[in-house]
């Protein structure tokens, strides 16, 4: 064994603890050149190192100001102990993938239930056997226990990861780990040694326990310029097993009160505080686990919201479909029967039906390809798009036909929008993705109003319209194409 003595007891303090502040401008660099959930993760860790150092701290001022031993079961020892929980925490976030918002968010409460869990462990086992009742030996195992299962978990975390990522990733926690299982061996020697009254400041001891924050510092170093991957498919699996974690934590607590009350070992004061602690934990969980339902519901009302917008939706042209056109006409048709049997306005109470064609579209994809198609066809909707109004609706009936319902009009106007949408899609050169090659296209357009017969609105239905509609189409096809023809009473 080294010799006792001040000053060897303040070159062991002095350089620990400036070691571990070195950790924590490691880690808070990285934290201030990072964004997002990567700033958080390495601001996390140095949160850790923080109360590590916060911990040293006291250690100086026992051996070198106060010069007496510090004190068994001391407040300061939760520092210790509490170091570990952001470094886990940050880990959670897991800074390798790149999720998206609406899983950070609702990761993130289940991170904080299982945090607060791991708190309500050390108060309920550890701080326990401190101030209620207190108990040296007790207070001593428990806290031992706790601090290795805290290492067991930060390396298995960091096992886990450094199985699923890859490249600088799988480097970083492979010497991240190293780090951890390190210094967690040697603080179990370290610990065992103050325990059996063989350890003070300055011992061997302290050599290798300096030497595991050099492996700190480097992991750190080494995770300069880190950026998360996008997002796998295995991330739905990790989200589902936290949140199930997160459950099994909340339901954890009902069990350790009931045990706290019936177990006849514990005393009187320690099973009263334990059902306390257990009490206040559970209310606090509780406010969690409704932000997170509130967050799931307004998630999944979000996530209705986008798949019913979907259904609607055209994927190629971004215009509406036919379902839209199912989901919706009904409304339309209601309005424009009590629009008439109202008298309203002649100008906007008809509703007028124009099936567009694409003239000679297969001779497109036969010279072209699909894809110069699907680019024409994209085209030709944003052109037909730019020739209707705002109360208009466009819809991609089939291929490369098109229907424009136009609401609240006149039918007797109904032929200058026909010639608008001919104008629109004819006029222009259709330029080809890639090259600098043009092509013209023309369209065919065939219409028809409902009511159809303005004395007796009901007497056809809109379903009838439509294929006169499509007649008036197929004439324009037959007569030449690029023309629009109306059919009419």
């Amino acid at each position: 064994m080294l010799p006792r003595g001040l000053a060897l007891a303040a070159v062991s303090d002095i350089a620990g603890a400036l070691l571990m502040l070195l950790a924590f401008v490691a880690f808070a660099l990285q934290g201030f050149a990072s964004k997002g959930r990567m700033r958080l993760f390495w601001m996390l860790q140095a949160a850790g190192w923080a109360l590590w150092f916060g911990d040293q701290l006291v250690w100086i001022t026992f051996d070198l100001i106060l010069q007496q031993k510090v004190p068994s079961m001391y407040p300061a020892d939760a520092l210790l102990f509490l170091a570990g929980a952001p470094m886990i925490a940050g880990l959670l976030l897991r800074p390798h993938r790149q999720t998206s918002a609406s899983n950070a968010r609702l990761g993130l409460l289940d991170f904080l239930l299982l945090l607060l869990w791991w708190l309500y462990i050390y108060v309920a086992f550890v701080v326990c056997w401190q101030y209620p009742s207190p108990n040296a030996a007790t207070y001593s195992r428990n806290f031992d226990l706790l601090s290795g299962a805290e290492t067991v978990l930060l390396t298995g975390v960091l096992l886990l990861f450094w199985r699923e990522s890859s490249g600088r990733w799988k480097r970083f926690y492979a010497l991240f780990c190293g780090a951890v299982v390190f210094n967690g061996v040697v603080f179990y020697a370290l610990n065992r040694a103050l325990e059996k009254g063989i350890y003070f400041t300055g011992s061997w001891y302290d050599v290798p326990y300096c030497l595991s924050f050099v492996f700190f510092i480097a992991v750190a170093l080494s995770g300069r310029e880190l950026a998360p991957a996008s997002e796998g498919a295995a991330d739905g699996t990790y989200s589902s097993w936290m949140a199930s974690l997160a459950m099994m934590a909340v339901l954890s607590l009902p069990i350790i009160a009931l045990f706290a009350l019936l177990d006849p070992r514990l005393p009187p004061q320690a099973s009263r505080f334990r059902v306390l602690v257990t009490l206040a934990t559970v209310f606090l969980m509780a406010f969690l686990l409704f932000i997170q339902h509130r967050l799931l519901n307004r998630e999944l009302r979000r996530t209705n919201v986008i798949l019913e917008e979907a259904s609607l939706t055209d994927p190629l042209t971004g215009l509406r479909n036919r379902r839209f056109f199912s989901a919706t006409i009904e409304s339309d048709v209601s309005h424009t029967l009590r629009a008439h049997s109202d008298g309203h306005d002649l100008r906007t109470r008809d509703l007028v039906f124009y099936l567009i064609d694409a003239d000679d579209f297969k001779d497109v994809n036969d010279r072209y390809g699909h894809d110069v198609g699907d680019k024409v066809l994209v085209e030709m909707a944003r052109r037909l798009s730019s020739s209707i109004r705002h109360s208009d609706v466009l819809v991609r009936w089939g291929g490369e036909e098109f229907l424009i319902v136009s609401r609240y009009t006149d039918r007797a106007e109904a032929e200058l929008l026909a010639q608008r949408v001919l104008a629109a899609v004819a006029d222009t050169p259709i330029a080809l993705g890639g090259t600098r090659e043009t092509i013209y296209r023309t369209c065919s357009v065939g219409w028809a109003a409902f009511p159809w017969f303005l004395d007796n609105p009901r007497a056809i239905s809109y379903e009838e319209v439509l294929t006169l509609a499509d007649r008036g189409l197929h004439q324009a096809k037959e007569l030449g194409k690029n023309r629009a023809i109306g059919i009419l009473p």
